[in-house]
């Protein structure tokens, strides 16, 4: 999968993750890693921590996140 971003400049990179809110692609030129406020809701799967131990909705809030600039631009804008 390519950047979407480097894409919409003509360059091509590979991407390295995936923006949480809008799903695109980018590369590590084009995305934030950080932690993210709380998000009220449920998350629509279920995460396991490790050795099969389910995570607590607390312990999913604190991890940190990665989205794509213009997702985290608007994220910063409304929080």
């Amino acid at each position: 999968m390519k950047c979407y971003e480097c894409a919409k400049t003509g360059k091509e990179a590979d991407t390295v993750a995936a923006c949480i809110i809008c799903g695109r692609g980018v590369c590590k030129d084009h995305l934030v890693r950080e932690e993210t406020p709380i998000w009220e809701g449920e998350y629509s799967i279920k995460l396991r921590c490790g050795m099969g131990v389910e995570c607590k909705l607390d312990d999913i809030n604190r991890w940190k996140k990665v989205l794509c600039i213009p997702c985290h631009k608007a994220l910063k804008e409304n929080y």
